[in-house]
């Protein structure tokens, strides 16, 4: 359970929580940075795998699973695959599937639904699915190249699907171009939705994640589903700061993707989120615990001693400091700059919220006072300021 990162094992550990046994483990690993996570169904295990590693976590939920208000549509659509037998189910995550069951099992259904699909050929999305699978007692023939809706599709068409049925298990919502695609090529194409993505009911958060993008307050934001990069999209365009997040998301706070699928939207729009080898939570934790240690940590010898700002965290000679967003921002351009100065202008440039040079002064004086060591900012007469190097 405990084999190297990368593998499976190491996966399935930070998966369990167990991940403060794999060799490399530091509990210290990401002091001082804050990470947004959006998702909704296991974000307990992935804030606690960031807070495990010293992180501050802002949960905002951009969507929700459900399942129906009520079971009647899963019936009738489980009802008409029994009554076809379909060739072909294309299976697509473990939850629709354990849900399906679930569902077909309190209906009556179970035992028909078992023998139905016993017969037809059973190809999976991913080893999540295939899991699922097993554990209803079925087998599957396949699974994707990729694990995703496509490439299963694929799989599907090389086969040669003209004349067959096909049950579809959708994922939270339906992927119409990929249905289209089976039908074009002559399948008879059967859908069942085991549960939906919905919109959260508290949208206060989600704004907050949001203006927590815009301002620099956070280091990286984790996605696990294209429908929750969607959403929080919508919810910064409903507040008339679309522009100004992926702005943030492309100069100051990483974007980290799961799998391509959910990594789709983001480069629609333009930006390039992180995304790990393999598509799995424990991959992704890594990931980004790799990124902000490799890229997003600065160091510098000084004339006040050795500095070094993590995130929001800044130590001075190993005194430690948490600084506020407008502190950080100034901090990062001086520091980018090693000892080189940096004029007035362009330091309130990047302060949108600063108005006047009483408030830029004020700025400046702040950030020296959240120092351990106030003169590590020098002063350079009529020209700006430069880190004491």
């Amino acid at each position: 359970m405990t084999g190297p990162p990368g593998d499976p094992g190491a996966d399935l550990a930070v998966d369990l929580g167990l991940d403060a046994v794999l060799p490399g483990f530091r509990p210290d690993e990401l002091d001082g940075f804050r990470i947004g996570v959006t998702s909704d169904r296991r974000s307990e295990d992935l804030i606690a795998a960031f807070e495990r590693r010293g992180a501050e976590v802002l949960h905002a939920p951009a969507i929700r699973i459900a399942a129906a208000a009520d079971d009647t549509r899963l019936t009738l659509d489980t009802h008409a695959i029994i009554a076809t037998r379909p060739d072909i189910l294309l299976a697509t995550t473990s939850y629709g599937i354990r849900r399906w069951f679930e569902a077909a099992d309190a209906a009556g259904l179970g035992p028909e639904l078992t023998d139905t699909l016993a017969g037809s050929r059973i190809l999976v999305r991913g080893p999540k699915a295939r899991g699922a699978i097993r554990a209803a007692g079925l087998d599957d023939s396949g699974m994707s190249d990729e694990e995703t809706t496509k490439s299963l599709v694929d799989l599907v068409l090389r086969g040669g699907p003209t004349g067959l049925t096909v049950a579809v298990q959708l994922h939270g919502f339906t992927d119409e171009p990929q249905l289209d695609r089976l039908r074009e090529a002559g399948a008879r194409v059967l859908t069942v939705a085991p549960y939906r993505w919905l919109l959260p009911e508290d949208s206060g958060r989600v704004l907050r994640l949001v203006d927590a993008v815009c301002t620099g307050s956070l280091d990286a934001v984790t996605f696990t589903s294209a429908p929750a990069v969607e959403a929080l999209f919508g919810a910064a365009d409903g507040a008339g700061r679309l522009e100004e997040l992926q702005d943030a998301f492309s100069e100051t706070v990483v974007a980290a993707a799961v799998g391509p699928v959910t990594a789709a939207p983001l480069q629609a729009a333009g930006l390039r989120p992180i995304v790990p080898e393999r598509f799995r939570m424990g991959a992704l934790i890594r990931l980004v615990c790799k990124h902000l240690g490799e890229q997003r940590v600065v160091r510098l010898d000084t004339a006040q001693g050795s500095v070094e700002l993590r995130g929001r965290l800044v130590t001075v000679e190993g005194v430690r400091a948490n600084l506020a967003p407008t502190s950080l921002t100034l901090l990062r351009l001086l520091l980018a700059a090693g000892g080189s100065v940096v004029s007035r202008a362009e330091l309130a440039a990047a302060l949108p919220e600063v108005q006047d040079d009483h408030a830029f002064d004020v700025a400046i004086s702040r950030l020296r006072q959240a120092l351990p060591a106030p003169a590590l900012v020098a002063t350079v007469i009529k020209r700006g300021y430069r880190i004491d190097a």
